[in-house]
C-alpha cells in the first residue's frame, strides 16, 4: 500500500461512523475551542486565588502530574481496552471505534469534523471538573492547605488539557508543522505503534509522557519514522 493511502477497511468504518455520530451542526473546531478555554478558563481561576506559595506547596504541581501519568496509564491500559462492568461505554468508544477510525498506517484526521473521533466528549469536561476536580481540590484543601487545594485544581485540569491537546498533535496530518517537530513526532510515533492491532492491547498506554509505560514496562519503540519499520519490543 503506498503512504499515506487509507486502508479500504478504515474508510468504510470512517464514513459509517460520520453517517451515525457526526451530525450536520458538529465543529470540531468548536469541540476544540469548548476544551481548551474552558479548561484554560478554570487554571486561571485556580491560579487566580492562589497567594503567597511556600515553596514545598509547588510540589502540588510535579505530585499531581506523575499522579495523572499513573492514572492515565491504568485507565488506557485497563478499561479503555478491556470491557469492565458498568464502562462499556468507555470501551465502545475507545477499542471498538476510535481503534478502527485511526489505525498505525490511517493516523491522522481527514477534516476537523473528525476531531469528534480524537478528544473526548464536551460533556466530560463538565463530569471531570465537577466529579473529580472539583472535590478532590476540596479534600485536599481541608486536610492541606488552601493553596495546595487550588494548585491541585489547576494541575489536574492542566493535566486534562495536556492529555487532550497531545492526543489531538498525535492525530494531525503527517506534514503539519506541530507533528514535524521532534518531541511530538517521537511521541506520534510512540502513538502510531499503539494503534497497530497486534500491539494496541499490550504497548505504549500513554498519550503524554511515557513515564509509566517505562516504570511498568509496556513501552514499545516507536517507529524510527511515520510509516516505518517498528521495532519490536
Amino acid at each position: 500500500m503506498a503512504p499515506g493511502t487509507i486502508p479500504e477497511r478504515v474508510t468504510a468504518f470512517r464514513e459509517q461512523y460520520r453517517g451515525e455520530h457526526v451530525g450536520p451542526r458538529y465543529s470540531g473546531r468548536a469541540h476544540f475551542a469548548f476544551t481548551s478555554l474552558g479548561s484554560l478558563g478554570v487554571i486561571l481561576l485556580a491560579l487566580s486565588r492562589v497567594e503567597a506559595v511556600r515553596p514545598w506547596e509547588w510540589l502540588t504541581v510535579p505530585g499531581v502530574f506523575l499522579l495523572g501519568n499513573v492514572v492515565e496509564f491504568l485507565g488506557h491500559r485497563g478499561p479503555m481496552h478491556h470491557k469492565r462492568r458498568g464502562l462499556g461505554l468507555l470501551f465502545q468508544r475507545h477499542t471498538e471505534q476510535h481503534h478502527r477510525f485511526f489505525t498505525h498506517d490511517a493516523l491522522a484526521y481527514e477534516s476537523s469534523r473528525d476531531v469528534k473521533m480524537v478528544l473526548f466528549p464536551p460533556v466530560l469536561l463538565l463530569f471531570f471538573l465537577g466529579a473529580v476536580a472539583a472535590p478532590l481540590g476540596v479534600l485536599t484543601f481541608l486536610v492541606s492547605t488552601r493553596n495546595v487545594g487550588w494548585l491541585f485544581v489547576a494541575s489536574t485540569v492542566g493535566y486534562y488539557l495536556s492529555y487532550e491537546c497531545l492526543h489531538f498533535c498525535h492525530h494531525l496530518p503527517p506534514e503539519h508543522r506541530l507533528a514535524r517537530l521532534r518531541p511530538l513526532g517521537w511521541l506520534r510515533r510512540h502513538h502510531q505503534a499503539h494503534h497497530d492491532p497486534s500491539k494496541m492491547g499490550r504497548w505504549n498506554f500513554n498519550i503524554t509522557v511515557p513515564l509509566s509505560d517505562w516504570l511498568f514496562g509496556t513501552l514499545a519503540l516507536p517507529p524510527t519514522s511515520e510509516g516505518g519499520r517498528r521495532a519490536d519490543p
